[in-house]
């Protein structure tokens, strides 16, 4: 399995733009990511298949 992104890298998500954090690979292509919400203030985590995130610029 090839990961395209290794841990403690920024992307950005192809869904909804905002840039996140890889926090590790859970399967063969899921990722924990982390992303800051403006609004409330606080730290999220997300699972996300690794196709639906590019690397952020």
């Amino acid at each position: 399995m090839r990961r395209l992104f290794k841990k403690g890298e920024r992307v950005r998500s192809k869904l909804d733009g905002k840039v996140m954090e890889v926090l590790k690979y859970i399967k063969k292509n899921w990722i924990q990511v982390k992303s800051f919400d403006l609004e409330s203030k606080e730290v999220r985590t997300a699972k996300i298949k690794e196709d639906k995130l590019s690397k952020a610029a």
